[in-house]
């Protein structure tokens, strides 16, 4: 019986620390649109258990989406998202890195800067800075929907950061040709190796006793 109860607290304890939740706090999420410097509140759709994963809904932002072009006055815009991941009390694993998601639409002479830099909180050390363009045929890209899934991968691995992301949108082509639209940001966080082998661990030893108590 004593065993059955150690490797139960075992695979308990060892599960709660794999599974244990983290905190994400949105401290940013707005655009603003030019000409009119109209500014447009975006949503976020965040899970913080049991890893963190952030979506900012760009697509339904508020009085507007994040799009120039496409038979609006807009020419310009921007938008930008801070977040922070911190662990809520107890133990976690830590993080090295992400799978993120840049989704949008984009026509004619038109193009999508982004730039996205995480910062370790404890000593604002980069763990990763990078940045990439997604451009319209006008500009020697490709017209269409586009969905864009990179890997990044933090210089050290953290437990407690803040992440920087911006976009900048632009046509410059005849009113209603040409468009640029940001639908989509999103992002999933991953551990690193140990915490999804004391996961493992602990599923492991919870299904062993389910086995013996049988």
């Amino acid at each position: 019986m004593r065993r059955v109860v150690a490797a139960f607290v075992a695979g308990a304890v060892l599960t709660a620390s794999a599974l244990a939740n983290w905190s994400v706090t949105i401290i940013q999420s707005q655009g603003v649109l030019n000409p009119g410097s109209v500014v447009t509140n975006v949503p976020a759709v965040v899970i913080n258990n049991p890893l963190p994963q952030v979506t900012f809904l760009t697509s339904a932002g508020t009085p507007n989406p994040i799009l120039v072009g496409d038979g609006t006055n807009f020419t310009s815009g921007g938008y930008s998202a801070i977040y922070s991941i911190a662990p809520n009390p107890g133990p976690v694993g830590q993080l090295t890195g992400f799978n993120f998601v840049i989704a949008g639409f984009v026509q004619g002479n038109a193009r999508i800067n982004w730039q996205k830099k995480v910062v370790r909180n404890s000593d604002n050390a980069i763990l990763y800075d990078e940045s990439g363009t997604i451009s319209g045929s006008g500009f020697g890209g490709a017209d269409g929907a586009f969905s864009l899934t990179l890997t990044g991968v933090l210089g050290q691995p953290a437990n407690d950061v803040t992440v920087y992301e911006n976009f900048s949108l632009f046509v410059t082509g005849a009113p209603g040709q040409d468009t640029a639209a940001l639908l989509l940001v999103q992002q999933d966080w991953v551990p690193e190796p140990a915490s999804m082998l004391a996961l493992g661990a602990g599923l492991a030893g919870l299904v062993g006793l389910r086995r013996r108590n049988r």
